[in-house]
């Protein structure tokens, strides 16, 4: 008995070792557990930084990607592919594509019919000077008679300038009452040191031709022979601005209500200042305003809110009031667009060059119809068969490149205006592109350049006015200067001013 218990506690304190020591495994074995669990989430954290990490620089990889093909391709910018002037072109630039060489020479072609200037009526010339022979020149006897169709030769020249100096003398008498009773000024003559044809060739030299006040007092010094001074100069300015209030603000009206406008805007300064300059150019009038914005806000108060004619313009947003189809897109800007594409890297280039291609195969069939080599109907049908199809599928296709494509925005957003590239073919009278208002500011643009802008709000409205009747004037060919005197002479005698928009 006492064996077997010996033997029973021989196995107990055996057994209870053998589990004190497996004990000590298992904590020693959860131990080591624990501390894989803690080094396997270290390790996940410091993957998932890593990956975050990797991520992060992938992605500023991408954007620098990005903006070195931005850069890449502002550096590659010109007046070919963008709307930037030629003026703006560096010095290595890619040449200008010229047309291919005739091999004619330059100036006029054998065959052509000759201009010489046109003679003047007799009863405009100043004086005529009979110059007859007075003797043969073969023998020497005198000779007499008329040559009833003698050789005309004129010779114009302009006399030496004298300004025309009135001096009035406002005489003051006393009566035997004691009044004094002043003399007044015949009617019509103001008290203003100058002539309103004197005042309107002020403005003229300063809007028309874009002289500074400087050179205008110089031209006026070295061919009128007048003196003025620089604050003379701008108070004519202005009071020519001021009489020039009621007829720009009736052209402002009709050309509101022309069935077709064409809209630009360019930079301008004012006070130092960025602004812009709008115009508006219709068949009836071309009317210009300075604004501090660039925005719809000012579109909208050049054409007018309840404008209902077709707008030609570029695609700059200020614009998108205007229904789609009363728009037409200038394609001289869609050419510069595609040549954009063309001149990219990557899938793009390929649609930029067929779209470039179709638009010189349809401004070929423009040009057909305007030398009536091509009927308008005939010209319609191209449209709607072939360039408008190649057009929108080549868009599409654009649409489509991958995200990463810097032209994939461009070609969606040419989709979303695309009827607007056609209306010049549905409807007569409209032109395909913007050039009339391009033509129409660059005189402004000239004079930016080299006024700086202006100074004050009373400057911009000189500017505003001017501008308009100059270029309405001018549309009409009308003479600028007559009109001018007639409009300060009116609103000195406070008479309505002559209409600047021409009845017929």
């Amino acid at each position: 008995m006492s064996y077997t218990y010996t033997v029973v506690a021989e196995l107990h304190t055996g057994l209870a070792e053998e589990l004190h020591q497996l004990r000590q495994a298992l904590a020693a074995a959860l131990s080591e557990a624990e501390a894989f669990r803690a080094e396997r989430d270290v390790a996940r954290t410091e993957r998932g930084a890593a990956q975050a990490e990797r991520d992060a620089l992938r992605a500023a990889l991408d954007a620098l990607h990005r903006e070195v093909d931005a850069l890449k391709a502002r550096l590659a910018q010109d007046s070919s592919n963008s709307h930037r002037p030629p003026s703006s072109d560096l010095p290595g630039a890619k040449p200008r594509v010229k047309k291919k060489s005739t091999g004619r020479k330059r100036g006029g072609q054998p065959g052509r019919e000759g201009k010489a200037r046109s003679l003047l009526p007799v009863d405009q010339v100043t004086e005529v000077v009979p110059c007859k022979p007075t003797h043969c020149s073969a023998c020497g006897l005198a000779l007499h008679g008329e040559d009833l169709s003698p050789e005309r030769h004129q010779v114009t020249e302009i006399p030496k300038v004298v300004p025309a100096v009135v001096e009035y003398r406002v005489h003051a008498l006393g009566c035997s009452c004691g009044a004094v009773t002043h003399g007044q000024l015949p009617a019509g003559v103001s008290y203003s040191a100058f002539g309103p044809r004197l005042q309107a060739i002020v403005a003229t030299l300063s809007a028309a031709y874009r002289l500074s006040k400087r050179n205008v007092q110089q031209v006026l010094a070295d061919m009128l022979g007048v003196e003025l001074s620089l604050g003379s100069i701008s108070k004519l300015e202005m009071a020519t601005s001021s009489a020039l209030r009621a007829p720009v603000e009736e052209a402002m009206d009709v050309a509101r209500q022309q069935p077709v406008a064409h809209a630009d805007e360019t930079s301008w300064k004012q006070g130092g200042n960025k602004a812009w300059l709008w115009t508006m150019v219709t068949n009836a009038a071309i009317v210009f305003v300075v604004r501090f914005s660039r925005g719809g806000k000012v579109a909208k108060e050049l054409l007018g809110e309840d404008y209902a004619g077709i707008l030609i313009s570029d695609r700059w947003s200020g614009y998108r009031w205007v229904p789609t189809e009363r728009r037409q897109l200038c394609w001289s800007h869609l050419i510069r667009d595609f040549q954009k594409l063309a001149d990219s890297r990557g899938p793009a280039v390929p649609i930029g060059k067929a779209l470039g291609l179709c638009a010189q195969q349809m401004f070929r069939a423009w040009h057909q119809v305007r030398d009536r080599e091509l009927t308008r109907a005939q010209f319609e049908a191209q449209i709607a068969e072939t360039f408008r199809p190649q057009v929108q599928r080549l868009l599409a296709e654009g649409a489509a490149l991958p995200d990463g494509s810097a032209r994939k925005g461009m070609c969606a957003a040419l989709l979303t205006v695309e009827p607007a590239m056609w209306t010049f073919a549905r409807v007569d009278g409209v032109e395909p592109t913007n050039n009339n208002a391009e033509r129409s500011i660059r005189h402004a643009v000239i004079w930016r350049r080299t006024s700086f802008g202006t100074q004050s709000d009373a400057g911009s409205t000189f500017v505003e006015r001017m501008l308009t009747t100059v270029a309405t004037l001018r549309h009409q060919r009308r003479h600028v200067l007559d009109y001018l005197t007639a409009a300060c002479e009116a609103a000195r005698h406070h008479q309505p001013p002559p209409p600047l928009i021409n009845p017929a």
